[in-house]
């Protein structure tokens, strides 16, 4: 993937998504659909993946994200756009 076809999004995902598996199962769908970028909780209750690759595929996960795992109940997502990472990061990691 050269850093032209390559885009970033930022989501935060409200609701019920932490102490379900939330950012595990994004980890393994990220991998799935060949995205690279992390997740994590944060202290408001919320969930943040910033995922970085093709296209399609990015907006698979962000579509995903809508939705999240059987054992979320996910509320809302927003998304940021952001410009990709000069260098582009490699695998997906839980935070």
């Amino acid at each position: 993937m050269s850093g032209d076809d390559a885009l970033r999004r930022v989501v935060r995902v409200h609701g019920r998504v932490q102490g379900v598996g939330f950012r595990w199962a994004t980890a393994q769908e990220a991998e799935r659909l060949g995205v690279a970028g992390t997740v994590r909780n944060l202290l408001d209750g919320t969930v943040e993946a910033d995922v970085e690759g093709p296209a399609a595929e990015v907006a698979s996960l962000v579509d995903w994200l809508g939705h999240g795992p059987p054992s979320a109940r996910v509320a809302r997502t927003e998304v940021t756009v952001r410009a990709p990472h000069a260098a582009p990061p490699s695998g997906f990691r839980v935070l």
